[in-house]
């Protein structure tokens, strides 16, 4: 018999590991799974290539490591499969930096993506570390967003202004405003595991309060592009069975629209989380919107 070891193989030095040895797919112990629960706070994003993964199994894997959430909090899931959303091309691209769902009060803590089809070209998956992004702030500015807060809502032109869309995306955008959220979270995010400090912003991030939209947009601005500093950023290509595990609670991710229309189709399930805290302990609120339905607070 040939035996593999485990091993975890840097993609970036600030983000993103292959995982060898360990395979999704297989009856995990408990000592594989804080394995991975130790990698995936460290690298933040964890690559597992040749997987034989099924939806049950998929859910299977996310579920090693908590509650899992419905699909989404307004997009249908897939049938017969309430906790996987499709992430598929033709029913529009989340070509925009964002961190899951974080337009509720308690956003899930990890994503898994599977690949089901994938284009012949094109078509990577961006995730940033947003820890790296704070400790590269200058220290006034770090000390600053120590002190704010962001609302972050469903409610906006995300992806294309409304004028611009034709009726099916359209149709798609009311599915997704069907039902309206606003949460109130901090800037700066204590990781409830390992204590780091993150930005937690990204594209749902519309006001901060305290400020008038055009100075949010100013600093939620500056402060994203310490995010999507090239350093901070790790670009991973799609390739048949690949499955990625990302820690949704100090990354953002950006899914390259560079295929030319061609197919592709990823399936989402994600691990419910708890409610961010910034730095002063003070927890997120949620504004407007229950979000019981889609997931528990862990």
């Amino acid at each position: 018999m040939t035996t593999i070891s485990t091993d975890v193989r840097k993609i970036t030095g600030r983000i993103g590991a292959e995982i060898v040895g360990v395979d999704p797919a297989g009856d995990l112990d408990a000592t594989q799974v804080a394995f991975l629960a130790d990698a995936l706070h460290e690298h933040k994003a964890l690559v597992f290539r040749n997987v034989e993964l099924d939806d049950e199994g998929q859910q299977r894997f996310a579920a090693r490591f908590g509650e899992l959430t419905k699909a989404h909090p307004t997009v249908p899931a897939v049938e017969g499969a309430p906790t996987i959303l499709p992430v598929d091309s033709e029913q529009g691209r989340a070509n925009h930096w964002h961190t899951d769902v974080t337009f509720v009060l308690n956003p899930p803590q990890a994503s898994t993506l599977r690949s089901l089809v994938v284009p012949p070209y094109g078509g990577e998956t961006l995730i940033a570390n947003s820890a790296a992004a704070y400790r590269d702030l200058p220290e006034p500015l770090r000390a600053f967003a120590d002190t704010l807060r962001a609302v972050h809502t469903n409610d906006y032109d995300y992806v294309q202004p409304p004028e611009t869309v034709n009726e099916r995306e359209q149709a798609r955008r009311a599915q997704f405003v069907s039902r309206k959220y606003r949460t109130v979270h901090p800037v700066v995010r204590v990781h409830p595991v390992t204590g780091e400090r993150g930005l937690y912003i990204g594209g749902f991030a519309q006001r901060i309060e305290g400020l008038s939209v055009t100075e949010s947009r100013d600093l939620l601005r500056l402060l994203q592009s310490y995010v999507t500093r090239p350093e901070n950023v790790v670009r991973l290509p799609w390739e048949p069975n690949q499955l990625v595990l990302f820690d949704n609670r100090i990354t953002q991710h950006y899914a390259i629209d560079n295929y030319d229309g061609l197919p592709r189709r990823l399936n989402r399930v994600t691990v419910a989380g708890d409610i961010p805290v910034g730095v002063d302990g003070r927890a997120s609120e949620s504004l407007e919107g229950d979000a019981s339905h889609y997931t528990s607070v862990a």
